[in-house]
């Protein structure tokens, strides 16, 4: 039975952690994931590439012994599994459930608002704060993003759920509701 990359994603993410936990190193292991994520994101085919079974196993081999020389101890390690196990394509996956799971351990939530204008300092400030409070965390970081077609209201994103307050998904209710 072939495993969805979520399932795949959140195995990975919590061993290394766990791991990472256990030895004293989970703040290293996330600081070096970060790095990871960044030369993952700068090019977005490379897990695609690692993980191709067509191409070239001593090229493949090649490339990740470039790649991973950089790291050490368990991200190394890890780096080693998900390749072996050609799982490399998952890599930001995996890296995004040890970052929530580091960050839920710490009392912080991650997650984005979207608003119609910017929002003002002490604004963002204090929707963090309720936010934060409203999930069960101690702290909130949000990602503002600006989209004029909502309108009006907020739109926040977080752990996989949304708080939507926009007036644009109101509008579209009340003309749902207008129109049965």
């Amino acid at each position: 039975m072939k495993l969805d990359k979520n399932t795949v994603a959140k195995r990975y993410g919590k061993a290394i952690y766990e791991l990472a936990t256990e030895k004293g190193q989970a703040e290293d292991v996330y600081n070096e994931l970060l790095s990871l994520r960044e030369i993952f994101e700068a090019l977005p085919d490379l897990g695609n590439i690692l993980s191709d079974r067509r191409l070239n196993l001593q090229e493949k081999r090649s490339l990740m012994d470039e790649l991973i020389q950089n790291f050490t101890g368990i991200v190394y390690n890890a780096l080693e599994v998900i390749f072996k196990y050609g799982r490399m394509y998952d890599l930001l996956l995996i890296i995004d459930e040890y970052e929530k799971r580091y960050d839920d351990d710490k009392g912080l939530l991650l997650g984005s608002v979207t608003t119609a204008v910017p929002l003002k300092k002490e604004q963002k400030d204090k929707l963090a704060t309720k936010v934060a409070q409203k999930f069960g965390y101690e702290t909130a970081n949000l990602q503002e993003n600006v989209d004029p077609s909502i309108v009006g209201g907020i739109l926040v994103e977080t752990n996989g759920r949304v708080i939507d307050g926009s007036l644009k998904t109101q509008i579209e209710n009340l003309r749902k509701k207008l129109s049965k």
